[in-house]
């Protein structure tokens, strides 16, 4: 309702904040999208084809990696974690824990792949996504352009194209007791703590009953 030109009321809006207190009046207000930003900021969009195409048996470690971003809600709180996987041995090689879902959630990521193994090793290897907007803004497709890393990702609504991010993340929510985080940085270590179990310690039997890390020092051996 419009008081000035509905009813031909004038009325202070410090006034009719305390008559709305008084009376305990609400204005319903709308809550932010966080992928509305986004998408305004980044127009031009990128999608590439399912390069990977279901092939998650890869011989050669550090060749191909999948990545995805999840959230975790305790309590009334909503963080977000962006994941990078190699497919060889099953490793988690790169993780980020964020507040919120900036595009810096992918493109961090990306940083520490760069830390971890050397633009010379990058290139020419292939990360495989979704089509999220973290994977198809112009600045994450520039990003694994210079790096000359191939990009792939699933069709549209498949989630089966990426379906060992999908079974890496229904392990975590399983596994990891993160909603008994009382703060951040709480939530932080028991993420930490977990993504060093999972490569460490947790056997699986696609690896001859072995973790991740013992299955790289195994190939290494060989």
């Amino acid at each position: 309702m419009d008081l000035k030109n509905d009813e031909g009321i004038v009325m202070n809006p410090k006034k009719i904040y305390r008559l709305m207190k008084k009376y305990g009046i609400r204005a319903e207000i709308r809550k932010v999208n966080p992928y509305l930003g986004i998408m305004q900021a980044n127009k031009e969009h990128n999608y590439f084809e399912n390069k990977l195409d279901r092939q998650f048996d890869v011989k050669e470690p550090d060749t191909v990696f999948v990545t995805d971003i999840t959230y975790l809600i305790y309590g009334n709180q909503r963080y977000y974690l962006s994941v990078v996987k190699e497919l060889c041995t099953r490793e988690i090689v790169a993780w980020k824990l964020s507040r919120g879902l900036s595009l810096n959630l992918s493109l961090e990521i990306i940083d520490q792949l760069v830390k971890k193994y050397g633009k010379k090793k990058l290139k020419n290897t292939m990360i495989h996504s979704d089509q999220g907007v973290h994977y198809t803004n112009p600045s994450y497709v520039n990003k694994l352009k210079e790096l000359n890393i191939i990009q792939s990702m699933s069709r549209r609504g498949n989630c089966l194209d990426n379906a060992k991010m999908e079974t890496f993340f229904g392990h975590f929510k399983d596994e990891c007791d993160y909603q008994q985080a009382k703060d951040f940085y709480e939530l932080y270590k028991i993420v930490d703590n977990y993504m060093r179990y999972y490569n460490c310690k947790r056997y699986q039997w696609t690896l001859n009953k072995m973790a991740p890390t013992q299955y790289r020092n195994h190939l290494k051996a060989a």
